[in-house]
């Protein structure tokens, strides 16, 4: 009887991975900002050629939509240039930095470059984990406008279910002291729509039975990367004034459908900057961040 074969490590899989950059252009055209602007319920007029785009608002642009047979059971892509060749991958969304040299445009045509930063293998308490992170920049005029990094982790096959709430309690507020607030409660509407202007097919945001029996999630998650909007949207609706230089946010817990939540924040004391959070009445911290300004 020959010995069971061993799993290969994560660092392993990744040995000779060097993915080559990759190049992007877009037209950045106002439509779907003026949507996202539609979407959040934000006061202001449909976006129009000519005007900044808010950092993270590039989310919405250089879209890629696979043919249907490209995806892979959760709804994201079976295979891509930036996935690490790893057996049973899953992957969660962890944060990342931006740094604004000049905003983006509307309506001016728009370059991407989108190159593997760092590869770091670690091990934690539910065993070895890919931290990858991702560089793109975005240029106009031949100059580049914006710098982003975002920081994926990824598993090779599912750990022990996390500690998420059997049920979810829909009524409950949270509270804070912040003098900055935004209060919502994401449903399957917002979530859906999210989902559509950024060519999100994860099935954890649209199919509740899929999130209890496969992802053990108590119910629809709201994307990470909406939480980080209305993070950054405490800072266009208290300091309007103030253009952001840099921004670094971390996704620490899960937010689910119907929850009310709470994106907190607070000049620094120099006023240099604010700092940003998001809260449940479960958790006060589910997602943070830090700003500076110019």
């Amino acid at each position: 009887m020959e010995p069971a074969a061993s799993t290969p490590s994560l660092a392993s899989c990744v040995e000779s991975w060097a993915p080559a950059a990759t190049t992007d252009e877009d037209a950045l055209p106002p439509g779907p900002a003026a949507a996202l602007s539609a979407v959040l319920d934000l006061p202001e007029p449909a976006a129009r050629a000519g005007d900044p785009l808010p950092p993270l608002w590039q989310w919405l642009y250089f879209l890629e939509w696979p043919g249907q047979s490209e995806l892979g059971p959760d709804g994201h892509l079976a295979d891509a240039r930036f996935l690490p060749p790893i057996p049973e991958r899953q992957r969660m969304f962890a944060g990342g930095r931006v740094r604004v040299e000049e905003p983006l445009r509307l309506g001016e045509p728009a370059e991407r470059v989108c190159s593997l930063a760092s590869v770091t293998p670690k091990t934690g308490r539910s065993g070895e984990l890919l931290f990858v992170t991702e560089r793109r920049e975005f240029r106009q005029s031949g100059r580049t406008r914006l710098v982003e990094e975002q920081d994926i982790v990824y598993r090779s096959g599912r750990s022990a279910a996390a500690a998420h709430p059997a049920t979810l309690d829909t009524t409950a507020l949270p509270h804070s002291e912040a003098p900055w607030t935004i209060a919502a409660q994401p449903d399957e509407r917002l979530l859906f729509r999210i989902s559509a202007l950024t060519a999100n097919a994860h099935r954890i945001h649209y199919d509740a039975p899929y999130c209890r029996d496969v992802e053990g999630y108590p119910g629809l998650v709201v994307h990470g990367p909406l939480l980080a909007l209305l993070m950054l949207d405490l800072v266009r609706r208290n300091a309007p004034e103030r253009q952001v230089r840099s921004l670094s946010y971390r996704l620490h817990r899960p937010v689910f459908a119907g929850e009310h939540l709470l994106a907190t924040g607070a000049p620094t004391d120099e006023g240099q900057g604010a700092r940003l959070g998001v809260a449940t009445h479960r958790e006060e911290r589910h997602a943070s961040a830090g700003v500076t300004f110019a």
